[in-house]
């Protein structure tokens, strides 16, 4: 091909040159004598003008025909100002069919109306469509001003294993069998955690890695079975030095890819913020925060409320500002069903209607508890104030998510804005019910707060971690922590969760002898890049930013994966299905 410019890039200072260009047909108009075809390449569509000398040489070209053209730029009469090149068009003297094309499935157009599935079974089609192609080259983009970056703190890019040990302390591995070892299985990575460890073992003392993880477990908008992340470790560092490099990183992306300069990171620990804002993950672009109303109720007659606070429940509540007249009796009927999804039992609610409380509890509380509202809350005219009465962890989960929903609903967020916030000072254990013991809620190499060593046998509920997640606009973007160096702590923690050194010894024991030679104070974070990607291109569905994602099912449309396999692999794996 002898392309001489790329079609996006012509301008009115081109007019008059002669240009070669190519790309795929994306609309023809017949104008009489003319025949007028918009061609398309990833930097942008640009018209073609064939005059009757070259109308049957265009005869049979369609949408999606790929062609190169020769032709002269000349300026437009009727400009186009929606588009890069609206200014001029190329009158064409010379055309070649290099391929031609079938009807597409699908529109090739940013407001294409094809279906999800449809998109993703012809990915290699939709990705031909503007906005798609800006988002991947915009990842690109990120990858490259993230290596950059990291390099020039001294950072060393290193790439671990794919195929690894299954370390089944967190989410479902991905299991790969082995032919030479039959009955054994390999595990790809859920992230290279064990591994990055592994260098600072190996005084690397700066590791960074665009990882590929993988995690056989449910999937959400913002979730892929197989994703990336910015895998980053450093030696001799604390809380403050990890934080600080992220943040730093982060100016430097916003700054690059959107020409952002970011405010202040906020930092808040896990406790408040479920208190504040019932949520782990809570975006901090709008207010709304929760109150706890507990002490208020403590001496109330009203039976519900009351039993709740005598089973040590809580009573909280937001306040929505200057709305009570949005909502209709079947619009809080709605919430009240929302709030259930997290267990809520039910979801009281009090407007402020000329200087008086209404309402569903309005009549079952007394005037004292209405007054002592009325002030807590700083309640004006048409206020909408919605309660949960519940568990204590249920009344804040119920209410954040409420918050979260009513924040988008009511146009509260600012779309402009990039609020991050370090969610710090995690629970190190969580009890999970289906085995019946406390396991680790970031993963069991976490450091415990030095303050909460004592407590690791007798009140594991209430030791916090040296864990710590990066939130950005309500996306969960990072998760790291301070690790564990030392022997002994590590087999405390190991106890604590009900894993003996054996077990242990047998699911790491290659990591925990490697231990034992001198290991570095160390800690990290995993960046997820496609969430990061998803907020940079403005998009809630992370399959706007993976070339080639799954469905919600984890199954590729487009190359029908998974899928079965011949009796011969079997054979070679020793492997034999269940009927």
């Amino acid at each position: 091909m002898n392309r001489t410019m790329l079609n996006g890039d012509l301008r009115l200072s081109d007019v008059n040159k002669e240009v070669t260009l190519v790309g795929w047909v994306s609309k023809r108009r017949n104008l009489g004598s003319l025949v007028f075809i918009d061609l398309r390449d990833y930097s942008g569509i640009v018209q073609l003008v064939f005059d009757e000398t070259m109308e049957e040489k265009v005869r049979d070209v369609r949408n999606e025909f790929v062609l190169e053209v020769k032709g002269i730029v000349h300026e437009r009469k009727d400009k186009n100002n929606k588009i890069k090149t609206g200014e001029i068009e190329v009158k064409c003297f010379e055309v070649k069919i290099i391929n031609k094309a079938k009807t597409t499935p699908l529109l090739i157009q940013d407001d294409t109306d094809a279906l999800e599935d449809t998109r993703l079974k012809y990915r290699y089609l939709d990705l031909r469509r503007d906005v798609l192609q800006q988002n991947i080259r915009l990842r690109h983009k990120v990858c490259m001003v993230v290596r950059n970056y990291l390099s020039e703190q001294g950072f060393v890019e290193i790439e671990t294993p794919i195929l690894c040990k299954s370390t089944p302390e967190g989410a479902r591995d991905y299991l790969v069998p082995s032919r030479i070892f039959k009955g054994n299985f390999y595990a790809l990575p859920q992230s290279p955690q064990i591994y990055k460890q592994l260098c600072m073992v190996g005084g690397f003392d700066r590791y960074f890695q665009i990882a590929r993880c993988f995690r056989d477990e449910d999937l959400r908008a913002d979730r892929q079975p197989e994703f990336t992340q910015i895998d980053i470790e450093m030696s001799f560092v604390e809380e403050n030095d990890v934080w600080s490099m992220v943040e730093s990183l982060m100016f430097k992306v916003f700054k690059e890819i959107k020409n952002v300069d970011l405010d202040s990171f906020v930092r808040i620990p896990y406790v408040e913020c479920m208190r504040r804002f019932g949520s782990d993950k809570p975006d901090l672009r709008f207010g709304m925060e929760l109150n706890e109303i507990s002490d208020i109720f403590s001496n109330t007659e009203f039976t519900v409320f009351k039993n709740i606070l005598e089973k040590n429940g809580k009573i909280n509540c937001i306040v929505v500002k200057n709305s009570a007249d949005k909502f209709s009796r079947k619009d809080l009927d709605k919430l009240q069903e929302f709030v259930k999804i997290y267990n809520a039992k039910a979801l009281s609610y009090l407007k402020m209607e000329n200087e008086i409380l209404t309402g569903s509890i309005a009549k079952v509380i007394s005037d004292n508890e209405k007054e002592q509202l009325i002030n807590k809350l700083q309640l004006e005219n048409n206020d909408l104030v919605l309660i949960v009465a519940d568990e204590g962890y249920i009344s804040n989960i119920s209410l954040g998510a409420l918050r979260n929903k009513l924040g988008h609903e009511l146009n509260l967020i600012d779309k402009n804005k990039y609020a991050f916030l370090w969610v710090t000072d995690f629970p190190m254990f969580e009890y999970s019910k289906e085995e019946d013991r406390y396991v680790a809620a970031h993963h069991p190499f976490t450091s415990v707060k030095p303050e909460d060593v004592d407590r690791l046998f007798s009140d594991p509920a209430n030791v916090y971690s040296r864990a710590y997640d990066l939130v950005l606009n309500g996306y969960e973007l990072l998760s790291g922590s301070i690790r564990i160096h030392d022997q002994q702590m590590q087999a405390k923690v190991f106890e604590a969760i009900g894993l003996s050194m054996e077990e242990a010894k047998a699911k790491f024991g290659f990591f925990l002898e490697a231990f034992s030679y001198g290991t570095p104070p160390h800690g990290g974070v995993g960046i997820g890049l496609e969430r990061l990607i998803m907020i940079l291109c403005d998009t809630d569905n992370i399959r706007d930013v993976v070339a080639f994602p799954k469905t919600a099912s984890a199954s590729d449309l487009m190359s029908e994966a998974p899928n079965k396999v011949d009796e011969k692999q079997l054979n070679e794996l020793g492997i034999k299905l269940k009927d």
